[in-house]
């Protein structure tokens, strides 16, 4: 009895903190570019941490995500 408690136990602890982890990071993913990019944007890098510029857009490229205009 004493040992299906403590199973019991850890299973409830494992389950506590993975709920809120999977919704934070949601957001942070770069989409895919509908447009091929040129040498020239493949520079422009973008990150959570360095956003893109107005009119451009945060994608996901063959060299790496880059900030791409969206016109």
């Amino acid at each position: 009895m004493r040992a299906q408690a403590l199973l019991l136990l850890c299973v409830l602890l494992l389950q506590a903190p993975g709920g809120q982890h999977s919704q934070k990071t949601n957001h942070l993913k770069a989409k895919a570019c509908t447009k091929q990019p040129t040498e020239f944007t493949c520079g422009n890098h973008c990150s959570y941490f360095q956003h893109c510029p107005q009119n451009t857009i945060c994608c996901s490229t063959f060299c790496g995500n880059i900030c791409m205009n969206v016109l």
